[in-house]
């Protein structure tokens, strides 16, 4: 299915004037993830790309997005209807990274900007960008034994950076003193405004193209076009009510499994997404918040669906996601949440996916590594803060082997480079490769998992969130579970969560989780004959 809206158009513009709009406004949105990468000073945002960007109408409806992060992107309306309730004007610049208002977890700051390129607010810029620190207890602001949030790092409601037009520094010198290594944080929220301005600039030349009324109209109609095309696809579905359930491995204070339950409800063109079973919040770190959850739930749907539908508002509105109060999914303040957005996130994935396999068993893939692998390493005199989330392996598919080494499921980063991860920081890898034989046997194979070895050159602050330490990624029809992952520390296995401090000279080995298997393993042979495009070195034996 391709997406050429010529036989579902809004009545108000035609379908090629439409089609031409909808791929400007998605590219206003990839050049301001392009402004914010280039203009970027942390290694974090400008190799890994652990950033997204995306246009909003006047409405707060999501118009366009860049294909950057998964978690991000589907939480994104939440942060833009927090900016709404305080009357953004234009000239406007707020900030914001409270979970509880709008963000995602602390480090994941969120700007947002009117557009107003003749006067009156006609939609909204949003940058949303994961910063490598902004304080807390620990360098990098990824404690693992986190409690509350506070002690996770400066908690920041929408609050106006710039104002008519003027800078803040008040509120700029504010975040910058409660945060380690100021001048990069300073370069990097600096490239966030940019990218913002840039779309402002990029839609006053569109208006110049079209006329402002056709513009506008553009943004009803491929939201009213992207709803109609993946109401199509959910009808396609069996009605019905499918239901699963997954763990977390502990929560940072305990290691005791944490449930999450979800009922997912298919009728005609509506999915309803319940976690009414889930585990109540916990004490550790991973609660999520329900923007987090709910992006989750998009993700899965938009998987299942056709991926070309164009992403925005109307890929949502027939979705609908609930989550009891004060639950894992829906926690209270002032619970901890950092690990939430990067792993809990990950099994919110995993559990809808399971549950979703009932309904469309040709469209799910076994379990991928469902974790983020999250890794910081800082100085506590903030003269460092090294940030990365390693992949793993992909679940295998009915027709295809899973990739090897990738990130899976919420994110989408890149690795950072061995030159600049050694150039940028006090860091040497000792090993970066492929586990041979993590992943699980099948017809088809899963992915295989990584391992990435970092000699720490002085003392400082080590974190890990990770994930599938205990429960490995599960194969299906038959096929065999992915390798768990394991986390080291001078070659002594150490807790999936947990926060050190280590002397310079010490390695820091993290083996990430294999993909699980697809299908019967005697019948991968008979797989390989029939069509070498889709296989990989099995790696198995």
């Amino acid at each position: 299915m391709t997406t050429d809206p010529t036989d579902e158009t809004d009545d108000r513009i035609d379908p090629v004037t439409l089609e031409v709009i909808r791929n400007q406004l998605e590219s206003v949105a990839e050049e301001m993830g392009q402004t914010l990468i280039r203009g970027a000073y942390s290694p974090n945002i400008k190799e890994r790309r652990d950033c997204s960007t995306a246009l909003f109408d006047a409405e707060g409806r999501m118009v366009a997005q860049a294909e950057h992060i998964p978690v991000h992107l589907g939480a994104m309306p939440a942060a833009v209807d927090a900016v709404y309730e305080h009357d953004p004007k234009p000239g406007d610049v707020f900030v914001l990274n409270d979970p509880f208002t709008g963000g995602t977890h602390l480090p994941d700051v969120t700007m947002v900007s009117p557009i107003a390129p003749d006067g009156a607010v006609v939609g909204y810029a949003v940058s949303r960008a994961h910063h490598a620190d902004v304080g807390g207890m620990t360098p990098g602001s990824m404690p693992a034994g986190a409690e509350e949030i506070y002690q996770e790092g400066l908690r920041l409601p929408p609050i106006r950076l710039v104002e008519g037009g003027e800078p803040r520094e008040d509120v700029r010198s504010l975040v910058l003193a409660n945060v380690r290594n100021p001048r990069e944080r300073r370069a990097d929220l600096r490239a966030q405004q940019a990218a913002n301005e840039r779309a402002e600039a990029r839609l006053a030349a569109l208006f110049d193209e079209h006329g402002r009324e056709t513009v506008l109209e553009g943004f009803d109609a491929v939201i009213d076009y992207s709803r109609e095309r993946i109401a199509a696809e959910i009808a396609a579905l069996p009605d019905g009510t499918y239901e699963a359930t997954d763990v977390l491995e502990g929560d940072g204070v305990t290691d005791e499994d944490i449930e999450i339950a979800v009922t997912v409800t298919v009728d005609g063109e509506t999915i309803d997404v319940d976690f009414s079973g889930t585990a109540a919040q916990v004490a550790g770190n991973l609660n999520a918040p329900l923007a987090v959850a709910t992006s989750a739930v998009y993700f899965v749907v938009r998987c299942i669906t056709d991926p070309e539908i164009p992403p925005n508002h109307g890929c949502y509105e027939p979705v609908s996601v609930v989550a009891p109060e004060g639950s894992l999914l829906n926690p209270n303040p002032p619970a901890a949440v950092v690990g939430g957005n990067v792993e809990t996130s990950q099994r919110v994935t995993d559990v809808v996916f399971t549950a979703l396999a009932q309904a469309a068993p040709d469209r799910v893939p076994a379990q991928g590594q469902g974790t983020m692998n999250n890794l910081t390493i800082g100085a506590r005199d903030g003269s460092f803060a090294y940030y990365e989330t390693i992949g793993g392996g992909f679940g295998a598919r009915a027709d295809r082997d899973g990739m090897d080494g990738v990130q899976v499921g919420m994110t989408n980063t890149l690795n950072t480079p061995v030159e600049s991860l050694e150039t940028e920081y006090p860091l040497r890898v000792e090993r970066y490769a492929h586990r041979d034989g993590s992943g699980g046997r099948g017809r088809f194979r899963g992915g295989l998992g990584l391992e990435r070895s970092v000699t720490v050159e002085t003392d400082a602050t080590v974190s890990l969130l990770t994930e599938r330490r205990r429960h490995a990624p599960t194969g299906v029809a038959g096929g065999e579970d992915g390798a768990t992952g394991e986390n080291l520390i001078d070659g002594e296995a150490v807790p999936a969560k947990t926060t050190v401090d280590i002397d310079a000279g010490t390695t820091v080995t993290v083996r990430t989780p294999g993909g699980g298997g697809h299908g019967n393993p005697d019948e991968q042979d008979e797989a390989e004959n029939e069509d070498e495009q889709v296989r990989t070195p099995a790696r198995n034996n």
